[in-house]
């Protein structure tokens, strides 16, 4: 409009078009139809000074009325975007079936212009198109609760784990004392019950407690989480470092989050994880069930239309967590873990093995194969032995006896000697004690055979028969 006032002032003051078009940078034309449609509309220059550039637009370019005969049936977008989540959905087959209802309707080209114009309006993660059932973004929330024990009046934090579903938004979020593996684990086993189902992939932050190396190229998943996924017939896809529009439909949940359940939760004192969480439950069901604006609909509704059956469905068992490490064969073929010792084959010395950790069991793989499994006992640095897995003569390893032990002992001094002696006669298998008495025999070499007899003496004195003590 600025550019239109000056051509009208410099055209009254008898300025050849011309002349006005090289000063305001228009062609001549373009002047020439500034002249004509202020001439239209009864005006001249100079303007009156209550009319605004609003109204100057309305009456030199006033919006022609509509002709009944070329208005079209306009089509229902938040049903168009909503079917276009669904598997193998396009906008040519849903302006097919437009055409068929409507005839004479909008051709392809300006049908796909005006939807894109309508998902114009939506917020950058509402314009991602994502398939029902193909993915599930996870991610912890910046914020924290504070839980406040009602007897020591000591304060905890909680984190704050949020998921939602790509296609349809269906939030679950909760509370959990820490970001670690098992919590980690125990929140995706949690939301998959919470949504009755499985979606074909998880895509997660590269948090350590999921992603052992966060890698542009080729990120490697923590074995236990893998675990996990493989339970659930799921693929875990981390987002890409630095790259937070990969996960960017959790983002918006996690500031949703916030405001809909954290904001409001800011003032309540809770007691415990589980009342916390029980808050959390009764906001999530509000927020799930909001309608939004722009779709008409609600989370729960688009789950419940597009997305609940083409989950997964859900394993017969929930997956048992497992913690998995890795680990050297020791010299009494047993591997440590948690304090406490658990024998392998004695074939296996000095070779690389996995632990799969549950609560209740250990279980040792070798190449993928499992080679033994323990009962679970808690951490008394003792030893669980399986009698097959001993050799015949209770060697460990051909070039270390009992006896060697005690010649090397002896070099120190009788009461090293005799310690040594002491902690293999106190196990069921003198084998049992060779790593302790290796341990105390290394030590040695550190300090004056005076010191470590009388350390030794003192030892067998008070019945202190361990390395660490």
């Amino acid at each position: 409009m600025r550019k239109i006032r000056e051509a009208l002032r410099l055209r009254a003051s008898g300025l050849t078009t011309r002349e006005v078009g090289d000063s305001i940078g228009v062609g001549r034309t373009s002047v020439s139809e500034y002249v004509g449609r202020a001439a239209r509309a009864g005006l001249s220059w100079p303007l009156p000074d209550d009319l605004t550039d609003a109204a100057l637009e309305a009456l030199l370019f006033p919006v022609p009325p509509p002709d009944a005969a070329t208005t079209y049936p306009k089509p229902d977008w938040a049903h168009v975007h909503s079917e276009l989540r669904r598997p193998g959905v396009t906008l040519s087959l849903l302006w097919e079936e437009y055409r068929e209802a409507h005839p004479k309707g909008y051709g392809y080209s300006r049908f796909c212009e005006l939807y894109r114009r309508w998902e114009g309006r939506l917020a950058p993660v509402m314009r991602q198109h994502h398939v029902a059932g193909e993915a599930l973004y996870v991610d912890y929330a910046g914020q924290t609760f504070e839980i406040v024990d009602p007897e020591t009046g000591e304060v905890r934090q909680a984190e704050f784990f949020v998921a939602a579903l790509g296609a349809s938004n269906l939030t679950y979020a909760e509370a959990t004392w820490t970001q670690g593996l098992s919590d980690w684990i125990g929140s995706h086993t949690r939301t998959f019950a919470f949504l009755g189902g499985v979606p074909t992939t998880v895509v997660s932050d590269n948090l350590k407690s999921g992603v052992t190396k966060a890698c542009f190229h080729d990120p490697q998943i923590n074995r236990s989480y893998a675990d996990m996924a493989a339970h659930y017939d799921t693929a875990i896809i981390p987002a890409r470092p630095r790259k937070p529009r990969d996960k960017a439909t959790v983002e918006v949940a996690v500031q949703l989050a916030q405001r809909w359940i954290h904001a409001r939760l800011r003032n309540r004192r809770f007691s415990s994880l589980a009342e916390l969480n029980a808050a959390i439950r009764e906001l999530l069901e509000r927020f799930n069930n909001r309608r939004t604006r722009h779709l008409g609909a609600s989370r729960r509704e688009l789950f419940e239309q597009i997305e609940r059956h083409a989950l997964q469905p859900l394993p017969l068992e929930p997956y048992e967590f497992a913690e998995w490490r890795c680990r050297k064969v020791g010299l009494d073929y047993h591997v440590e873990i948690d304090r406490h010792y658990y024998s392998v084959p004695h074939t296996l010395l000095k070779a690389e093995v996995w632990a799969r950790i549950t609560s209740r069991t250990i279980e040792i793989f070798h190449k993928d194969q499992r080679v033994a499994s323990h009962v679970r006992t808690s951490g008394n640095r003792k030893h669980t032995t399986v009698m097959d897995h001993m050799p015949s003569n209770h060697r460990a390893y051909a070039d270390w006896t009992p006896e060697r032990l005690c010649r090397w002992a002896s070099k120190v001094g009788p009461n090293t000697a005799s310690l040594v002696e002491v902690i293999m006669r106190e196990r069921k298998h003198p084998v049992q004690g060779f790593r302790a008495c290796l341990g105390i025999l290394r030590l040695s070499k550190g300090y004056a055979a005076t010191e470590f007899e009388a350390a030794a003496n003192y030892a067998l004195t008070i019945g202190a028969h361990s390395y660490g003590s």
